[in-house]
């Protein structure tokens, strides 16, 4: 049974920082592109970060700002959340697929899809 855990969520100030872990069990771990979602209040989910094989991809709104990396000997994809803002709020989700490089920006690529974290990005 594939299980991707989320944690790190939390109430943090314009500017601070959060660093997001997300563990997996159940599946061949290094064979899978690993990706952060997430869900605003009253909005579409949407892409923010993945990690395929050696390479790093963002969405426009994160980029300079977040870094997504993996251990593969624990099985675990972090995203490091730095000078965030209001608008970042949101539940963030982890997922993993093979999707190929033109797709991993789509949710449906994905198979397995964690629970969520809360990030809540306030004064």
């Amino acid at each position: 049974q594939v299980q991707l855990v989320e944690s790190g969520g939390d109430l943090v100030q314009p500017g601070g920082s959060l660093r997001l872990s997300c563990a997996a069990s159940g599946l061949t771990f290094n064979g899978y592109t690993l990706s952060w979602f997430r869900q605003a209040p009253g909005k579409e989910r949407e892409f923010v970060a993945a990690v395929k094989g050696g390479s790093q991809y963002y969405a426009d709104s994160v980029k300079g700002r977040f870094t997504v990396s993996r251990d593969n000997a624990k099985n675990t994809v972090f995203l490091q959340m730095n000078s965030l803002r209001p608008e970042d709020t949101a539940v963030y989700s982890c997922a993993a697929g093979r999707p190929i490089t033109s797709a991993l920006r789509r949710e449906n690529m994905y198979y397995y899809w964690g629970q969520g974290t809360h990030v809540t990005v306030s004064s």
